[in-house]
């Protein structure tokens, strides 16, 4: 059976606060945790007026310290926007703090703007240093060697699990050659996703972490107790897609009725296809609605994402996720 994971962003939903947010973030754990997911990740993102997660090792230790058993980690980080050094660091520290259930995803992109790029003062070129600042940060949580000058305390030797996160051939290219577990965003760019998938595991070598190639899939999906009221609560990643499509993002919008009043139809056709592995439907139906996309990758683990902007209609969707999968 596929194991399940959540992806949150810690949402902020028109008419809400981030205190809202972090609040209905740590909810969320509870219950997923309740409900037998087996991880709860959080995304860097910046500058973005619907999204609480900016701090994300601080949003970890707020859900982790929260919840008991669920692994809590980021998904990701956008290792360019920081020094190895500093995530070494707070991950370390989380690790210690909560032994055994941090896990740490990297994404290569900066996750914002160039201007709010600026602003956290990194070189625009800092991505092109991702994979040796991954080999960086995995030497830094790992045992340390002789003559090292360099120690991150709390970090070393905490030997944090790392993921290498992807919406392209780069991503599963890396993971693959330093033996990582690979997460593709299909989430939100699916296009690549079934050759990235084939190109790490034929290019997969075995590390100390991992023996064998794993892959962890993401998707969008919404459960209902009925199939109208999943479209209808559909409704509200349509909007925040097409307000990317517009370049107007904003806070997490409620669901509408008519969700063909509110877009073009070039918009409906380019938020559809970043849509393209989004799912919803009722307990009975959602099953198999999911299976010929993790037919097709051999998914090991789907991450889950939600953007529902009502908080116990989104609780209610991964509880009965979990009891439609189990």
């Amino acid at each position: 059976m596929v194991k399940l994971s959540v992806l949150d962003l810690a949402y902020i939903g028109e008419g809400f606060t981030p205190a809202d947010a972090l609040t209905n973030a740590l909810d969320l754990a509870q219950h997923a945790e309740a409900a037998g997911f087996a991880r709860f990740w959080l995304a860097e993102h910046h500058n973005l007026a619907g999204i609480a997660s900016a701090a994300t090792a601080v949003c970890i230790c707020h859900v982790a310290g929260g919840t008991s058993t669920i692994r809590v980690g980021a998904g990701g980080i956008m290792l360019p926007n920081h020094a190895p050094m500093v995530i070494a660091e707070q991950f370390g520290t989380l690790a210690t703090l909560f032994p055994g259930r941090i896990d740490l995803g990297l994404g290569r992109a900066p996750g914002t703007d160039q201007r709010t790029l600026q602003a956290l003062r990194r070189a625009p070129d800092s991505s092109e240093y991702f994979p040796q600042d991954v080999v960086e940060l995995q030497a830094l949580l790992g045992p340390p060697q002789e003559n090292q000058a360099i120690h991150a305390i709390p970090g070393e030797d905490t030997n944090v699990p790392l993921w290498i996160l992807g919406s392209s051939l780069f991503g599963a290219q890396l993971a693959a050659m330093l033996g990582l577990p690979y997460a593709f965003a299909s989430h939100f760019a699916p296009q690549a996703l079934e050759q990235a998938v084939s190109i790490y595991r034929e290019r997969f070598e075995p590390s100390a972490q991992l023996a064998a190639p794993y892959v962890m899939v993401g998707c969008n999906a919404i459960v209902a107790d009925t199939e109208d009221e999943a479209r209808r609560l559909f409704t509200t990643p349509q909007q925040q897609f097409t307000r990317m499509v517009r370049g107007a993002r904003g806070q997490l919008p409620p669901p509408v009725d008519d969700i063909e009043s509110f877009w073009s139809p070039r918009e409906k056709a380019q938020a559809s296809s970043m849509l393209a592995c989004s799912f919803y439907g009722s307990a009975e139906t959602i099953k198999a609605k999911l299976a010929p996309m993790i037919e097709a990758t051999g998914a090991d683990e789907l991450m889950v994402a939600a953007a529902i902007w009502d908080h116990p209609a989104r609780v209610r969707s991964y509880e009965l996720l979990a009891q439609a999968m189990a």
